[in-house]
């Protein structure tokens, strides 16, 4: 008897194989254009995203800065710095800023720093350092140690008038209270000169000052206050009070109201014989006034400016000579100042 045993042919059973594979690699290589345009379109979004989101910080960047120049303080010519990165001990220096507003330091050389604050500066000198590949992330600090202009010049009607060092904001009440106050003499007006825009003065009224927060205007180290002078007007001779009377925001003095002022004239005095003296660029000159007509308002009230004098002279001394002129200018100067309520 004989066993038969069947037979199988390899070959049909590889052809689906192949097939398969074939199958396999035409699909997958059909997807792979596919494939790789999406990569690229995702990567090209990604980059631009990235080049909008850099766009848009730059100007809220330029903004802060070009808002924070009134407000904080500034590195100027003759400031002495103190710049350290933290971990490297030698790249601890102080530095002093040129007339030209840079600093020289260690690696990195020569760095423009004027006119930004201490927190810029320290963005600038980071920078560099990147740039130059010397440091990857350096951690960079700047200390203003002496700002060369740090004082703020304080002038005009002030008791102490002079140069006051202050580091930082301050208010101008604290300021004006450091040089003693405002004198008798102060008119209605300070004027405010800050160090970054010395051509566009503040003036703030004085009265306010102390009143309001926005006339309690901010100082800084650099800036210059001027109180300004009032008009005055001098009554001097045979009245009650010899005194000089302030002329108050603006407001019209005449002869009448500063004879009132002055408490009014003594039974003595000629009244006939009043004088007024008025500064001119050719020197004082002498006017008389109808003062008996002006106090029986039989004539019109004279209007007065800032620096004349009122003599009223005493029966006895009824005109007033060229050194009696003198005197009369003389004593107005030491008389007392008075403001109107």
């Amino acid at each position: 008897m004989v066993t038969v045993f069947p037979t199988y042919s390899k070959q049909p059973q590889s052809r689906p194989r192949v097939r398969l594979r074939e199958n396999r690699f035409m699909e997958w290589s059909g997807w792979m254009p596919v494939r790789l345009l999406g990569t690229v379109l995702f990567t090209i979004l990604m980059l631009e995203q990235g080049a909008l989101s850099q766009n848009a910080v730059i100007p809220q960047a330029n903004e802060g800065r070009a808002g924070r120049a009134a407000t904080e303080t500034l590195i100027g010519g003759g400031d002495l710095l103190r710049v350290s990165v933290f971990g490297v001990k030698d790249f601890d220096v102080d530095a002093r800023v040129s007339a030209r507003g840079s600093v020289s330091l260690p690696l990195i050389g020569d760095v423009q720093i004027a006119e930004l604050t201490t927190d810029e500066a320290q963005a600038v000198i980071e920078k560099r350092l990147i740039d130059g590949q010397f440091m990857l992330h350096p951690q960079v600090s700047v200390f203003a140690k002496e700002y060369a202009t740090q004082g703020v010049s304080v002038l005009g009607e002030v008791q102490k008038p002079g140069i006051y060092p202050l580091l930082g904001s301050h208010g101008l009440f604290e300021v004006l209270s450091l040089a003693g106050g405002t004198t008798q003499k102060s008119g209605p007006f300070v004027t405010i000169r800050h160090r970054n825009s010395l051509n566009n003065p503040v003036q703030v009224k004085l009265v306010e000052v102390g009143k309001s927060a926005d006339a309690n205007s901010e100082i800084l180290p650099g800036d210059t206050v001027f109180v300004s002078k009032a008009g005055i007007v001098y009554v001097v001779g045979d009245v009650k009070n010899p005194s000089g009377v302030v002329i108050e925001n603006d407001s019209d003095m005449t002869v009448l109201k500063a004879i009132a002022i002055a408490g009014g004239v003594n039974p003595t005095a000629a009244v006939n014989s009043a004088k007024l003296i008025r500064r001119t660029t050719n020197g004082p000159e002498e006017t008389s006034i109808p003062l008996k007509k002006i106090l029986a308002a039989k004539v019109t009230d004279l209007k007065l400016q800032p620096e004349d004098i009122i003599f009223v002279p005493n029966s006895a001394a009824k005109s007033v000579g060229r050194r009696g002129l003198e005197a009369v200018l003389q004593a107005a100067t030491g008389v007392a100042i008075y403001r109107t309520p």
